[in-house]
């Protein structure tokens, strides 16, 4: 093994240890866990929610109640391997009572998800629930209007020097609480792994002589 890929662990995890032992913000004083994620660090796809619930601050692992085992269903029915995929939330520690995250627990939290999407580069970013789509939005420099609005298109970016395709869509809990309808968040996860197949039949694609010779 390398010392750069020896080094390249070493900065995942402290920056996970990091997470668990933030107190950036107030939110700390009555978390059981924090969430830092879950997944493959050389994930193709992110998907980002708002916030940890009451079951993932008790497990320290993201989206495992209600709205998470709806999503984790969804996403196997459609053929998502969940090992490739890196789930994690805007923020990661629990708001009381469930409440959205405010500006400044939002802020204070930012700079870990910055460094995961660094480090995992992935190629697609599933945007679940306005927080999440407003904030990816505006690190990317786009016009966030809301989730009705913005959901199920492909925006492509060009996030922290990385080109980065991100889709927005209904936080499952909307569909738990039947204001969403299941089938849109379906169509919109499905829409992320058509755009995924293709980016890897391009590149599997052989080069012809004609390709070639226009190198």
């Amino acid at each position: 093994m390398s010392t750069e890929n020896v080094s390249e662990k070493d900065e995942w995890r402290d920056l996970i240890e990091e997470i668990k032992k933030c107190r950036r913000c107030p939110l700390h004083q009555n978390r059981t866990n924090a969430v830092p994620g879950e997944g493959s660090v050389n994930a193709d796809i992110m998907i980002i929610g708002e916030a940890p619930g009451a079951n993932e601050d008790l497990s320290g692992r993201p989206f495992v109640g209600a709205a998470g085992t709806l999503l984790r269903k969804i996403l196997r029915e459609i053929g998502f391997d969940e090992e490739k995929i890196y789930i994690t939330n805007v923020v990661k520690c629990r708001p009381p009572g469930n409440r959205k995250p405010n500006k400044d627990e939002i802020d204070a939290c930012s700079p870990y998800l910055r460094r995961q999407i660094i480090y995992i580069k992935p190629k697609i970013i599933i945007a679940l629930g306005n927080v999440a789509g407003e904030w990816i939005f505006r690190e990317a420099g786009l016009q966030w209007d809301s989730i009705s609005r913005n959901r199920g298109r492909i925006y492509e970016t060009n996030l922290y020097g990385m080109k980065i395709s991100v889709i927005p869509s209904f936080h499952p809990s909307a569909v738990i609480r039947g204001s969403v309808d299941e089938d849109i968040l379906r169509k919109d996860l499905l829409l992320a792994k058509s755009l995924l197949e293709n980016e890897k039949k391009i590149q599997r694609k052989p080069l012809s002589l004609y390709d070639f010779l226009k190198k």
